[in-house]
């Protein structure tokens, strides 16, 4: 039994030795990397940036009443689109006591002054008619009787104006109507029924009755960090990302640059203004958040390779070209390198189309196998 037992632990020792033989052995072995093999391509690269922003309306006029009042009525509503010289809303006038009793007196001194030359013109008239009095005289009398009669119908219209804000002569173009002064959509309407407007002066701007713009005449209004911004200029194209309309672009052209930066949280950012081209058919809407894509650069039909694989030493760069498959090997090239866009690089010289090179090391993943209970 002992001698079974020596037998076994000798086995076991022996067993123990060859696989740490075999362990040592495989750990001494060179590793073999495996790399996977880019191939020169020609493509196109572009080197873009984007600013954030929003899409608003070039102008937003703001329609303000010619007249102090109270709202009554109000004929359109935010979303319509009006004309220029369409009725907005209605004035309802609140005369002042001190301008209501000037303009009272002014009629009756009016009429009285009438009422008189009437007398003297019908008075005149029979005694021309019996060749009493020279026509001269007639024509006088007529003349003045006629220039009372109209500062009489003055009076009463001024009258009318003050209590009413309307009168004969200015019915079609009322004070008391508010009008669109631009055709147009209404982008608000911030009064009410009931609400109480000014007029504009030269101490108020006068309350705003509704806000109008032309929805086809669009801006891109964003803001670009000033390591960018000296890298474009008017003219240069854009494309427009709008986040409510997904899978959706606008073109768009720089128009404007801020001559002077702001500084927004530690970086100077400059105002950029882009006219965006609104498709026919297509509505956009005032303060839709976007995001203006610009082409800076662009290098077409050049020699491409992904940026990983390119090395640098000091001012030089390499790529690794493949020499051998089987054990893969590679032989150390320099290359001019080119424009960027971040994922690809162009190469000027030292590769032709379809040389390939070294890319990234391949990792090869382990399998695990989990036995399933039952």
């Amino acid at each position: 039994m002992k001698k079974i037992l020596k037998i076994s632990l000798w086995v076991i020792l022996g067993l123990v030795f060859i696989a740490t033989l075999y362990f040592l052995y495989q750990k001494s072995k060179p590793k073999v990397t495996t790399y996977k093999i880019e191939q020169v391509a020609v493509g196109t690269i572009e080197k873009r940036t984007v600013a954030t922003g929003k899409v608003e309306p070039r102008n937003e006029i703001l329609i303000k009443p010619q007249m102090s009042g109270i709202i009554s009525e109000v004929y359109r509503e935010a979303g319509d689109q009006v004309k220029a010289g369409d009725v907005i809303a209605k004035i309802k006038v609140i005369p002042d006591l001190v301008n209501l009793n000037s303009a009272e007196s002014r009629v009756q001194l009016a009429k009285l002054s009438y009422e008189q030359a009437l007398n003297v013109y019908n008075r005149d008239k029979e005694l021309f008619e019996k060749k009493v009095i020279s026509k001269e005289e007639f024509e006088k009398s007529t003349l003045q009787m006629n220039n009372n009669k109209e500062e009489l119908k003055s009076a009463e219209d001024n009258l009318s104006l003050v209590r009413d804000g309307i009168s004969s002569r200015t019915a079609s173009y009322s004070n008391t109507l508010v009008r669109s002064t631009v055709t147009g959509t209404i982008l608000d309407v911030p009064i009410k029924v009931g609400n109480s407007v000014i007029q504009s002066n030269n101490f108020n701007d006068g309350t705003t009755i509704a806000t109008v713009a032309n929805m086809n005449d669009m801006l891109f209004i964003g803001k670009l960090d000033e390591t960018e911004i000296g890298r474009i200029h008017n003219g240069m194209p854009m494309n427009i990302t709008i986040g409510a309309l997904q899978d959706f672009k606008l073109t768009a052209e720089l128009e404007y640059i801020s001559p002077k930066g702001k500084e927004e949280s530690g970086a100077v950012m400059f105002e950029m203004k882009a006219r965006v081209k609104v498709p026919s058919g297509v509505f956009i809407r005032a303060g839709y958040s976007a995001n203006a894509e610009i082409l800076l650069q662009q290098a077409a039909d050049v020699l491409t390779v992904p940026e990983s694989c390119v090395e640098f030493s000091g001012d030089s760069a390499f790529v690794q070209v493949l020499t051998k498959k089987e054990p893969q090997e590679f032989k150390k090239t320099p290359v001019k390198i080119g424009l960027s866009d971040g994922i690809n690089i162009e190469i000027k010289e030292g590769l032709k189309k379809g040389q390939e090179i070294r890319g990234a090391e391949i990792i090869e993943s382990k399998k695990v196998t989990v036995e399933k209970e039952g």
